[in-house]
C-alpha cells in the first residue's frame, strides 16, 4: 500500500503540471481528491492492513493527499490569475471600443445669471458688496424704516435664530450697512441669498436677490429709469419697453414695481403674460429720507434710488422656466441645458 500511495502521488503531481484550464482542474479534483477519488479509495483500504502498519500508512496517506490538495490550490490560483490578466489585457487593447468623453462641469443657471447681472452693473460703475446671511433685526427691518409691528413685516416671514437675529429676508440691509461706513457718492450692488417662509412653483424658502442703490446729490427718478432700462436691454438682449407701476416699500418713497414687455410675445399678449403684454421684473423707488436719517445722511443734501431683483425670477423670464423648484432638484437633464 505504501508503494501504491507513492505511485499515486507522483502520478497526480505530473498530471497537475500539464493542466492549463479550470475544466481540467475540476476533472482532476474529482478523480484524485473527491469523495470517490483515488486517495479516498486507498484510505478506505486501511482496514485491511495490520494494526501495526495502520497508523503509519494512515499518516502517510493523509500527508500525501494534503500535499496534492496544496499543489491543486496553487495551480488553480495561478490559472485564474493568468486568465484574469489575459482578459484585462484583451479589454485594454480592444481598439474597436468607442472613446469615453469626459463631461466638463458647468455653473448652475442661477450662478450664471447672478454673474451676468453683476457684470452689467459693474460696467455701469457699480461696485459689488456682500453681507451676512444671518442678519440683525435692526438692519433687516429697523434701519429700513420697518419698525416692530409694522404691517410690512408680514411680507417678510422668515426664520429666526433668536428674537433679534434672523436669516435675512432681502439684501436691502446692505443699504444701511454700507451707508453707515461710507460717504456719498455711492453706487453699489449687493448680491446674495435671502430666506422667507414660502414654498410653491414661484417661491422657495431660499432664493437669490441683488440689491442696488445709488446715492449722490440731485439724483432723480429719471436716473433710476435710465439705469434699469440699460440693464433690461443688456440682460434680455433686446430693447424692451419698461412700465413703472406705483407701489409701496417702507424704505423707498415714491416706490414702483417695474414691468418689462413680455419677452415671449413682445407685448402683444400671450399665456405667459396672461394676455397683459407685461411681466413683473423687480421693485424700485427713491430712497426714503427716513433711511438717510437713520444712517446720518442729510436728506436735504443727498438723494438716491434703490432697486431689488430676484435672480431666479430673471432666469425664469430669460429661459422660459415655469417652476422655480427645478433649479434645486439637481436633475442633470434640466441643469445641463444651461
Amino acid at each position: 500500500m505504501e508503494l501504491e500511495l507513492q505511485s499515486l502521488e507522483r502520478e497526480a503531481r505530473q498530471l497537475l503540471e500539464t493542466l492549463s484550464d479550470s475544466h481540467g482542474l475540476e476533472e482532476f479534483r474529482i478523480r484524485y481528491l473527491g469523495r470517490k477519488g483515488q486517495f479516498s479509495t486507498i484510505l478506505r483500504k486501511l482496514g485491511t492492513v495490520s494494526e501495526e502498519d495502520r497508523p503509519r500508512l494512515g499518516l502517510l496517506a493523509n500527508s500525501l493527499k494534503e500535499n496534492i490538495e496544496r499543489l491543486f490550490t496553487e495551480r488553480l490560483t495561478e490559472i485564474q490569475s493568468s486568465s484574469g490578466a489575459n482578459e484585462k489585457s484583451a479589454i485594454s487593447l480592444d481598439l474597436t471600443l468607442p472613446g469615453r468623453i469626459m463631461e466638463t462641469g458647468r455653473l448652475h443657471p442661477v450662478t450664471q445669471i447672478m454673474q451676468e447681472v453683476c457684470a452689467i452693473f459693474e460696467n455701469l460703475g457699480f461696485s459689488v458688496a456682500e453681507g451676512p446671511d444671518v442678519e440683525q433685526d435692526y438692519y433687516n427691518f429697523e434701519a429700513l424704516n420697518i419698525p416692530a409691528h409694522h404691517p410690512a413685516r408680514d411680507m417678510h416671514d422668515t426664520f429666526y435664530v433668536s428674537d433679534s437675529i434672523l436669516l435675512r429676508t432681502h439684501t436691502s440691509p446692505m443699504q444701511a450697512r454700507i451707508m453707515e461706513t461710507r460717504q456719498p457718492p455711492l453706487r453699489v450692488i449687493a448680491p446674495g441669498k435671502v430666506y422667507r417662509c414660502d414654498s410653491d412653483i414661484t417661491h422657495t424658502p431660499m432664493f437669490h436677490q441683488v440689491e442696488g442703490f445709488l446715492v449722490d446729490k440731485h439724483v432723480s427718478f429719471a436716473d433710476l429709469k435710465g439705469v434699469l432700462t440699460v440693464f433690461t436691454q443688456k440682460m434680455f438682449e433686446q430693447e424692451l419697453p419698461l412700465r413703472f407701476r406705483p407701489s409701496f416699500f417702507p424704505f423707498t418713497e415714491p416706490s414702483a414695481e417695474v414691468d418689462i414687455a413680455c419677452v415671449i410675445c413682445g407685448g402683444s399678449g400671450c399665456r405667459v403674460c396672461k394676455k397683459s403684454g407685461w411681466l413683473e421684473i423687480l421693485g424700485s423707488g427713491m430712497i426714503d429720507p427716513e433711511v438717510f436719517r437713520m444712517v446720518g445722511y442729510d436728506p436735504e443734501v443727498y438723494s438716491g434710488f434703490a432697486f431689488g431683483l430676484g435672480i431666479e425670477r430673471i432666469a425664469m423670464l430669460k429661459y422660459g422656466i415655469d417652476d422655480i423648484r427645478l433649479y434645486y432638484e439637481n436633475d442633470q437633464r434640466f441643469l445641463s441645458q444651461f
